[in-house]
């Protein structure tokens, strides 16, 4: 399945995955919106359930893009450095 992937202008590691290069019709107006004044076009792929992607689950993204014509991939969560809790320290 060859996928278009777009990501955002406002959102850094907001990704948006479409089936038809430059066809933003089956995105919701909400989620367009919150990509940026447009999403810029990062590349295109052939997804198989045979290659796994770097950070997203390949079964799931081609699922939503069979079921609601569009998948997003968000950001991971930042790490909160204020809770990082240091090694023990284990005396021998």
């Amino acid at each position: 399945m060859d996928t278009f992937i777009y990501k955002s202008s406002r959102k850094e590691g907001l990704y948006l995955y479409i089936t038809k290069k430059d066809d933003f019709t089956e995105i919701p107006q909400a989620l367009y919106d919150s990509m940026g004044k447009e999403p810029t076009f990062v590349m295109t792929i052939t997804l198989s359930k045979d290659k796994p992607l770097a950070r997203e689950d390949v079964s799931k993204v081609i699922k939503n893009l069979q079921t609601q014509g569009f998948h997003v991939q968000v950001p991971p969560p930042a790490l909160n450095l204020t809770t990082f809790k240091a090694p023990a320290n284990y005396v021998n």
